[in-house]
């Protein structure tokens, strides 16, 4: 397993957590698995008996997304070793795939079915740490237009090499988790990146076209061979 491809997986979970459709609905997240109002948050975020609830909760809300990306990763493994023969079919329609969503988020293709959002609805009060669990699941198991297309394109490229599915998923998790967790123990202010967001999409959509030709042509292997061998050791997986 390459490293390079590792750290595309921890991008895309960074971009998709930055994204016009996440980031400026993160304080109500915090406030909905905390049940403490995000006015509150803002004024009492220093306390230290409201940074260790708001960091435990998001553990727990961590877990919950996480059980769903795993779930997915395993099942598109599952998918491409059952269809082993058809490799070289599943790459390129891997490859096809991951053009489109790179299309889709530099704004070149957006068919109206995938602008809406697809939630798995949780009703009910919520109840402590499992139901930031819960409210975990239900937040990852649906899609946005921002986070489908790029958790989208993660998975193709774990179908596209049968095995990988593991380390793909836990890095597009960390790249997600990491800011998620650093902003709950700050609690600062997100207007600084949401200026930015929009630009890193698009750049992020432009990343994913080249990868698409480079996996849908095979060199994607060679690519990512050649950026292994000059990546300094610290840096690999």
């Amino acid at each position: 397993m390459s490293g390079v491809n590792v750290w595309l997986a921890f991008g895309a979970g960074f971009a998709s957590f930055i994204s016009p459709c996440c980031l400026p609905l993160y304080p109500s997240f915090l406030s909905y698995i905390t049940g403490i109002s995000v006015a509150d948050l803002k004024e009492r975020g220093g306390r230290r008996d409201v940074r260790m609830r708001t960091m435990s909760h998001t553990l727990f809300f961590v877990l919950g997304f996480s059980v769903v990306y795993y779930t997915l990763g395993y099942g598109t493994n599952a998918f491409a070793e059952a269809f082993s023969q058809y490799q070289d079919l599943i790459r390129q329609l891997s490859a096809i795939l991951i053009l489109l969503m790179g299309l889709f988020l530099v704004g070149l293709f957006q068919p109206r079915v995938l602008m809406r959002d697809f939630k798995l609805p949780v009703k009910g009060k919520k109840s402590g740490f499992l139901g930031s669990f819960i409210f975990g699941i239900g937040f990852s198991a649906g899609w946005s237009p921002c986070v489908g297309p790029i958790l989208a394109a993660i998975l193709a490229l774990a179908a596209s090499s049968p095995g990988t599915w593991f380390q793909l998923t836990t890095a597009y998790a960390l790249g997600f988790a990491i800011p998620f967790f650093v902003l709950a123990f700050f609690l600062g202010s997100t207007r600084w990146i949401l200026k930015y967001s929009n630009a890193m999409m698009k750049v992020g959509g432009a990343v994913m076209i080249l990868m698409a030709v480079l996996l849908f042509t095979d060199q994607m292997t060679r690519i990512t061979v050649w950026l292994n061998a000059i990546t300094p050791d610290w840096l690999k997986f």
